[in-house]
């Protein structure tokens, strides 16, 4: 009895060790937004592209044929999915069938291949909508030079229509897009770290402005040479790290605690028989 005791104390430990460890990533793993309006436009390439936040719900009014750009950021440890819906023209408008497709790339602009999810779908002429959704693998802290794993950094997400008739191009259509990011630990399980993928974007003042300076000496600003520089996106509240937690946490505990049932297990095996208690002489 004492050992299935002992047996019980150490199983509700494991317990409580493995919920300890759970909890903090499932606080770390909302999708919270800081109040921002959530954007109404798209960019029309990788170094306009709208930035948007995970979990933030982005429009955009646009043309049959044109190039949609957004950018969102993503830390190691978590898995990016990106889901967007098309409303498409009037059917009596259109000519035909159109295949609509959705990519997304790192910093470095390498495109990445969905895990999981619909990236192109064909839309029938007589369809009102279309939905498209990529889930990428989960983003790593560190790879290999060669590698083309999804590392730490800025998103790029291309929406376009591939193939259709000559004659519905230019008509207009609207899109809801979103990012959203699941935390999966496992920040610090990659044996090293790299300097987040998130371009950096020329400073200074808009062309055309007052301010802008007619010889281009703008691109030599003083934030350029060491001051605040804008990057592609803004780094997340918890960091790129994803938090603190890893899903080594969880292994330890559960080696731990096989470890610590096999002791006790060999301790009953061998002890042997109790021997019987004895009254006590009188002397």
């Amino acid at each position: 009895m004492r050992a299935l005791r002992t047996v019980g104390a150490v199983l509700t430990l494991c317990a409580a060790a493995w919920l300890s460890a759970v909890a903090p990533a499932a606080a770390d793993s909302g999708d919270g937004k800081d109040g921002k309006d959530a954007p109404t436009e798209a960019g029309t390439n990788f170094r306009t592209a709208t930035e948007i936040e995970p979990g933030q719900k982005a429009t955009a009014a646009a043309s049959t044929g044109d190039y949609l750009y957004w950018v969102f950021p993503a830390a190691a440890g978590q898995v990016p999915k990106v889901e967007a819906t098309l409303k498409l023209p009037d059917g009596a408008s259109r000519h035909g069938s159109a295949t609509w497709q959705l990519d997304v790339y790192d910093g470095l602009r390498r495109h990445q291949p969905c895990a999981s999810g619909t990236p192109a779908r064909r839309a029938a002429q007589q369809d009102a909508s279309v939905t498209v959704s990529c889930t990428l693998r989960q983003v790593r802290s560190w790879s290999e030079r060669w590698a083309n794993d999804p590392l730490q950094g800025a998103y790029y997400v291309r929406l376009t229509v591939v193939d259709l008739p000559a004659q519905d191009l230019g008509l207009p259509v609207d899109a809801d897009i979103e990012a959203s990011v699941r935390d999966t630990g496992g920040a610090h399980a990659d044996g090293g770290d790299v300097t987040p993928l998130n371009p950096a974007l020329r400073a200074g003042p808009a062309p055309g402005t007052d301010s802008a300076q007619a010889d281009g000496a703008s691109s030599d600003s003083e934030d350029d040479k060491g001051g605040d520089v804008r990057h592609a996106v803004a780094e997340p509240e918890d960091g790129w790290g994803s938090g603190w937690w890893s899903d080594r946490w969880v292994w330890t505990v559960i080696g731990a605690a096989l470890a610590a049932l096999a002791g006790i297990g060999g301790y009953t095996l061998t002890r042997g028989p109790r021997a019987p208690s004895r009254p006590p002489i009188d002397a």
